[in-house]
């Protein structure tokens, strides 16, 4: 596990707003150690999809940042396809979700859970 600090590292950006929400989170589970945990899987609509979960373990190749108080956690893998990212939460009149602005996205689909590179 290694905390990422430097600027030559893949770095991932957290929202003011999206910190807020995962310490919303965590007061609601009643955990002050979960942190945020970002992973990309093969599926979706587009070739790859974001998971989002709360999570109180790092594993051996997990990258952690912290953010506006909130750690985040990704795996080495997932950190090189979200490079650059920022990660927001967003509400509107059709609900409320974690939502990521990724560079290295070449296509989104429609819902934005899923991406190509």
């Amino acid at each position: 596990m290694s905390e990422v600090s430097t600027a030559s590292r893949p770095r991932v950006s957290l929202t003011e707003s999206a910190a807020n929400r995962v310490q919303t989170l965590m007061e609601m589970e009643g955990n002050p150690g979960l942190m945020l945990r970002i992973m990309i899987s093969g599926g979706g609509c587009s070739g790859f999809q974001y998971g989002f979960s709360l999570d109180d373990t790092r594993n051996d190749d997990d990258a952690v940042f912290e953010e506006h108080g909130v750690k985040v956690v990704i795996d080495e893998t997932s950190l090189d396809l979200l490079n650059g990212s920022v990660i927001d939460f967003v509400e509107d009149l059709v609900g409320s979700s974690f939502a990521i602005r990724n560079p290295n996205a070449s296509s989104t689909c429609g819902c934005g859970s899923s991406f190509s590179v």
